[in-house]
């Protein structure tokens, strides 16, 4: 009996831990992700995601130009096939695109062939989009199993993850979203943001737009140095002529 009450224990302990892996955003024991440099790095990449979204989007390349930042949007397919012009919007202010799948599903209970489709469908809305761009990834909820990252990387995309998060897509004060994330910065992070949501578009992100507002002027004054995560990863972003995109 004490054996099967240890072996429980056990089953029950590794079960917890897959679990954990499966949504944690820095986990590694199901394939590796890019979750930013060693701590004490000046550069900081700011990352938004379940856009384009009218008009939160539109309104943060106001701000991210007004402060010479370039950031890296993972992008919802049936978005993009809604508001192309925002995606060639955001290429044009030489951002950076990546695939967020087309219906923003958890992938966790995905097939592999569901999950290629998903993949799939997003990558043929960018390319209609914007033609190429860069080949980077982030699953739906952060959520992935070994399989999901396998596909990714049989298709060439690079997971991407993130280490920092403002918790704004529960809608809370510019204030709130600040606080957590000075509460988490160590340098050579990857901060979570989201200019909109998968539940519906059009969300109102502007809280999200006052935090960014804020954030880069208080580390630019500090010294760090926001990029890209082509940029934070040493890798050459894919830049594009106005012909590409028009």
């Amino acid at each position: 009996m004490f054996g099967y009450l240890v072996g429980g224990a056990f089953a029950a302990a590794a079960a917890s831990a897959a679990g954990y892996q499966s949504m944690a955003p820095t986990g590694q024991r199901f394939g590796k992700t890019f979750v930013g440099l060693p701590h004490g790095s000046k550069k900081l990449a700011l990352t938004y995601y379940d856009c384009p979204n009218d008009p939160h989007t539109l309104r943060l390349l106001e701000v991210l130009a007004k402060h010479a930042v370039r950031a890296t949007f993972f992008l919802i397919g049936r978005y993009v096939k809604q508001r192309p012009d925002i995606v060639r919007e955001l290429v044009r202010a030489g951002h950076v695109v990546g695939n967020h799948t087309f219906s923003h599903p958890n992938l966790i209970f995905a097939s592999a062939r569901q999950t290629q489709r998903e993949i799939e469908d997003c990558e043929l809305a960018l390319t209609d989009a914007v033609g190429e761009h860069q080949r980077l990834f982030r699953p739906p909820f952060g959520g992935r199993r070994p399989g999901t990252l396998q596909v990714g990387h049989a298709m060439g995309l690079q997971p991407v993850m993130w280490n920092v998060t403002g918790w704004d897509w529960r809608g809370k004060p510019a204030e709130y979203v600040e606080r957590k994330i000075r509460k988490q910065i160590r340098g050579g992070d990857v901060i979570l943001l989201h200019d909109g949501s998968h539940a519906a578009f059009g969300a109102d992100r502007s809280q999200t737009v006052t935090a960014t507002d804020c954030l880069i002027a208080r580390y630019k004054a500090e010294g760090y140095e926001f990029v890209t995560i082509p940029e934070m990863m040493g890798q050459a972003a894919i830049s594009h002529q106005p012909s590409a995109i028009s």
